[in-house]
């Protein structure tokens, strides 16, 4: 007895200094940028996911349990709300584990479809994380909304989660009569890493006559390129919560088996060639994006010279499944109309502004929203309480508009 309370008190010691590590590392220090309207909020969530991460990587040393696979035990520990509008049906398509959502109130036309795949890098995140937002989408859109929870890292790297995605999706679409969905009308959507797998599914559709005809894309913040990591967003929010430029640099690398020795000489731009940049720079290069968010804290970055090795390495991310910013233009001209949600303190807020773009000059039709005091992951506080962030209510809002314009 003596001994497990001397182990108990030993435990709880080093907790106490692992949450005062976290603290006076993270929630004094992190950068809040002036224009978010609750920073406090911001440190507070900051500070918690830090926390997560940090016991993660205790427990991955000690050979307990991987850092995502701990994050996400802890993340569906939170209970979920019902919505008594909304009914919820956890399913299985083969061992791909989705959430059907449906309104409780009948409808005598078919409804609209919804596709969502959650963000979080492939390594957080899950059905659960996303609940709410799946939930008000169902609710308040009147559509039918398909939640796909797909295999994540660091067991399952690149393309399995892709492939459970165009598994769940192709099931749903041959069974839209079964779920009260008209064929016409599915919509795919996603946020961050979700929302590249949106435009990605939609891209591989496009050759897909058997399966009704995807409506309408929406991407929330989402990643579509991981080949520059020194565009201006990249630069000017590399350490803004929730998504910093180290940690998206710690997916892409779990993600693709890439060595992250190499982050000197990727940030550089060294493992791609002369050649790659110059045929790109026409969709990836900074010039296309408007001059207003290249003025806080940017510096142009000339690519390197290649390193061989380095190329070698990191060949898979050339791939328009994992960078969809640089599929042809006969494949982007051909995509549906597209709902885009980008912030001005992400990361990726660059990729949504050249994807913007590209669309665009192909004559595809895109309904652009710019949260000017948004942050990466700010719709999942949707539900948060305390923790609620405005803005994201906004961008729900903006999306149902939207879906009840199409």
């Amino acid at each position: 007895m003596v001994v497990l309370l001397l182990l108990l008190q030993a435990a709880c010691m080093f907790s106490v200094v692992v949450g005062l590590w976290v603290i006076c590392s993270h929630f004094l220090t992190a950068d809040i940028p002036a224009a978010i309207s609750h920073p406090v909020k911001l440190r507070v969530l900051h500070c918690l996911l830090q926390l997560l991460m940090t016991w993660g990587m205790i427990f991955e040393k000690l050979r307990i349990c991987s850092m995502p696979k701990f994050v996400r035990f802890m993340h569906d520990l939170v209970p979920l709300k019902e919505d008594p509008d909304v009914v919820v049906t956890d399913l299985r398509y083969g061992t791909i584990p989705v959430k059907l959502y449906q309104p409780k109130v009948s409808s005598s036309t078919p409804r609209l479809g919804i596709v969502f795949y959650h963000g979080g890098g492939i390594v957080m995140g899950s059905l659960r994380t996303h609940h709410a937002i799946c939930c008000h989408l169902s609710k308040k859109s009147d559509s039918v909304v398909l939640a796909v929870g797909y295999r994540k890292l660091p067991k399952y790297k690149f393309p399995v989660a892709l492939r459970d995605c165009v598994a769940a999706t192709t099931h749903f679409l041959k069974s839209l009569n079964m779920y009260g969905v008209d064929p016409d009308q599915v919509v795919v959507c996603g946020d961050s890493v979700g929302g590249g797998m949106a435009t990605v599914i939609c891209q591989r559709f496009l050759g897909s006559p058997d399966l009704p005809k995807i409506r309408a894309q929406i991407l929330i913040y989402a990643s579509l390129q991981v080949l520059d990591f020194q565009l201006p967003s990249y630069q000017q929010n590399k350490n803004v919560p929730m998504a910093s430029r180290d940690f998206a640099f710690y997916c892409v690398c779990t993600l693709l088996d890439i060595k992250p020795s190499w982050k000197s000489t990727i940030m550089k731009g060294a493992h791609l060639p002369a050649e790659f940049w110059e045929k790109y720079r026409k969709w990836l290069g900074a010039e296309n994006i408007p001059e207003r968010f290249k003025k806080r804290a940017y510096r142009p970055m000339p690519s390197e010279p290649l390193n061989e090795s380095a190329y070698l390495e990191t060949s898979l991310a050339l791939d328009s499944v994992n960078s969809p910013l640089i599929a042809e233009d006969e494949v982007v001209a051909q995509l549906p109309e597209t709902f885009i949600v980008s912030c001005e303190y992400d990361i990726f807020r660059d990729d949504s502004l050249l994807y913007k773009k590209r669309l665009e000059d192909l004559g595809v039709p895109v309904t652009w929203h710019h949260m000017e005091d948004g942050f990466h992951g700010v719709l999942s506080t949707l539900d948060m309480g305390y923790l609620h962030f405005p803005c994201s209510t906004r961008i729900l809002d903006a999306i149902v508009q939207f879906l009840k314009g199409l």
